[in-house]
């Protein structure tokens, strides 16, 4: 057993720091005496405040101590014990930082009958009333060209009061353009062509059209999913027509022989044919 070592961030009580079987004694009451190790160092707390150190022996607790603080009161020549505790050591095994939910949440998580609503102040969403541009028109005709913007009551279902921000659209686009559905996948490098150019594809409104849209071919892997316009799959509208283009064979021009065919008032074989050379005489 190596001997104790003692901290002096001040002078400990000479009685508290000798008080090494009170405190081991203290500890063993409450988990046993299997559970408990040498006697690690002391720490003077305080005037007439001394924490003895013990190494936790329990091998679920791998590198935790146990810490047991002793005082003495004025004048007092009997030490006693204040508390018992087990605290982590510098290669104690910790469970990871604690991450709260709304961090923890993974696209897939949310489940039939779970609630997630959007924060007040969500980054990714906008009062309808300060967008501008084409997306403003859109989402104002989209709620009521009469309706008053200010009060969501004067709105007809299902009115919104929110619509994405700049942030979250440009959070979507990087989402969906890195995803399986954009261009930079196998899928799409295989592709005859991209989604741009099929007949099935059906672009997003807003800002979000100008590179997305949604896929609407039954047999297609992305059906029903939105797509970026560079994506590809081998269900374009128009792969049959250009995989039939592209197998058409070249005509074969024979440039030795020659057929004889009839012509109008020209029989062939009434004709008589002369060798196109003649040997010498």
């Amino acid at each position: 057993m190596s001997p104790a070592r003692t901290t002096r961030t001040r002078e400990p009580d000479q009685a508290c720091a000798e008080a090494v079987d009170l405190a081991r004694a203290a500890v063993v009451e409450v988990v046993g005496t299997d559970n408990v190790g040498e006697h690690l160092e002391v720490l003077a707390e305080g005037e007439r405040v001394v924490t003895h150190v013990f190494a936790c022996a329990d091998p679920a607790y791998l590198g935790w101590r146990w810490a047991v603080t002793v005082v003495r009161a004025p004048r007092a020549k009997a030490v006693t014990v204040s508390e018992t505790v087990l605290l982590p050591g510098p290669d104690a095994l910790l469970a990871p930082a604690w991450v709260p939910w709304h961090d923890r949440l993974r696209p897939g998580d949310l489940g039939v009958g779970d609630l997630l609503p959007a924060p007040p102040d969500d980054e990714r969403l906008v009062p309808l009333v300060v967008l501008e541009g084409d997306d403003a028109v859109t989402d104002w005709y989209a709620v009521d060209e009469d309706a008053d913007p200010s009060d969501p009551a004067t709105w007809p279902a299902p009115g919104r009061s929110r619509v994405l921000s700049a942030v979250g659209r440009d959070g979507a686009s990087a989402r969906w353009y890195t995803s399986e559905h954009g261009p930079r996948t196998p899928l799409a490098h295989a592709a005859p062509a991209h989604c741009i150019s099929c007949g099935f594809f059906v672009p997003l409104s807003g800002g979000l059209g100008r590179l997305f849209g949604a896929c609407a071919n039954a047999y297609a892997p992305d059906d029903g999913r939105v797509v970026s316009d560079d994506h590809g799959c081998g269900a374009h509208s128009e792969s049959v027509v250009w995989q039939a283009a592209g197998r058409s064979v070249a005509p074969v021009i024979d440039e030795l022989g020659y057929d004889l065919v009839d012509l109008p008032g020209v029989s062939v074989e009434e004709t008589v044919f002369e060798p196109l050379s003649r040997g010498a005489d």
